[in-house]
């Protein structure tokens, strides 16, 4: 089976997370990919097949070879992001692309202007919404490609070592790594097929922490409300206005930060907003954490307390800990060369689950899907560079036999 054909079943389930959800999953309906992934992977002949009480799936393709050879993993999430409509999702094939703006429905068209490295796709076959919904490229097409990777390995019936897979929820919420049984999955090391365009290789990522502020107010009837009403709404937009204007995701790019105002719920009695802090630079990062809330502290004197801010730490750039095992990213870089494509190292502006396990003890770095404009209804994926992803993923297996 083509990676797009089972990119084209898997993106008919529901996954989205739910990032104010205190449980894991967060979402039950991720279930439901899980178990049908794992009913797959039955069928296609992998062994220790498992769907945990937390909707971790993890499988083994045994070795097929008495030499000692390193466990490798492969490493993709389940869950969708919940920045968008989830369902119905309802993709539609392109054949020849033909390079101009694409209609999604009458209203949404992706257009050439505002997406010019479309063009590249010339001649290719895309997968793209019908502008309701995003796809769930990010990160069905990774399961596809690994899925279609090992199946290509099993028909080829080349020598191979101990490959082991595993399909994590909650990665879009932070929480992929959460409970991931490290020890359990036992790989020496592992790639989580969670990028976008053919031959990315990431091994840099931000470091990561989550604010949530909460501002106070006051309620007061509007007919006698003067001196006595203070409204949340107001106070809340005072203080994103203190934040540096040049520090959002839309003014930033490369290695540069941001401090991202990611929701706001709210009326004049309590506002809380969610705000995402990103930095490559740990310092950096610091630093943006100290203006929230020296933000808040000044709000609090102008404003009776009214201001709450508490930050916590996601995960961290993990690059330190996978310099150590370089050859790992040699490793991709020469089965992606060998495959007839020119691998290009960037850093991630935003983070994969292997950020969390590299410090966990499994080095983990990032590698292409295939897919593009993530988390939105602009979202797509190339059906040749998924095929061509699964071919360089069968390739790094099979070149540890060398």
């Amino acid at each position: 089976m083509k990676a797009y054909e089972r990119l084209l079943k898997y993106v008919t389930f529901p996954t989205a997370s739910d990032e104010r959800a205190n449980t894991c999953p967060s979402t039950e309906k991720q279930f439901a990919l899980a178990n049908y992934l794992a009913d797959e992977m039955k069928e296609m002949g992998l062994t220790d097949v498992t769907v945990d009480k937390n909707c971790y799936v993890y499988a083994t393709l045994e070795a097929n070879t008495e030499k000692d050879l390193p466990v490798i993993g492969f490493i993709a999430h389940l869950d969708t992001s919940p920045d968008a409509p989830d369902y119905p999702v309802n993709p539609r094939v392109i054949q020849d692309f033909d390079g101009k703006d694409i209609p999604l429905n009458e209203d949404t068209v992706m257009k050439i202007s505002e997406f010019p490295f479309l063009e590249g796709y010339k001649g290719k076959t895309l997968i793209v919404t019908d502008g309701n919904t995003l796809l769930g490229a990010d990160d069905k097409a990774g399961i596809a490609d690994i899925l279609t990777a090992v199946e290509m390995l099993i028909s080829s019936g080349e020598e191979h070592g101990k490959i082991r897979i595993a399909f994590t929820p909650d990665e879009e919420i932070g929480a992929g790594a959460d409970l991931f049984d490290v020890k359990g999955f036992g790989a020496d090391w592992a790639y989580t097929v969670d990028g976008g365009a053919l031959g990315e290789i990431e091994y840099e990522c931000f470091n990561a922490s989550h604010a949530t502020v909460t501002v106070s107010g006051r309620n007061i009837h509007p007919g006698s409300a003067k001196g006595k009403m203070i409204n949340s709404v107001l106070l809340a937009m005072e203080y994103h206005s203190m934040l540096p204007v040049f520090d959002r995701p839309e003014n930033t790019e490369g290695y540069e930060g941001f401090i991202h105002l990611n929701d706001i719920r709210g009326d004049v009695e309590k506002t809380v907003m969610d705000f995402i802090i990103r930095d490559h630079d740990a310092q950096k990062l610091e630093q943006k954490k100290a203006v929230m809330t020296a933000a808040a502290e000044y709000m609090n004197v102008k404003y009776e307390n009214s201001v709450k801010v508490d930050i916590t730490d996601s995960y961290r750039n993990m690059k330190e800990m996978i310099l150590p095992h370089f050859h790992i990213i040699e490793d991709a870089e020469k089965a992606m060369r060998e495959c007839g494509v020119e691998p290009e190292i960037i850093a991630i502006r935003g983070g994969t689950d292997g950020a969390r396990l590299s410090f966990e003890g499994l080095p983990c770095p990032n590698i292409c899907t295939g897919g593009g404009n993530f988390h939105g209804r602009f979202e797509f994926a190339c059906a040749e560079d998924m095929e061509k992803t699964a071919e360089i993923i069968k390739k790094i297996i099979t070149n540890t036999v060398k």
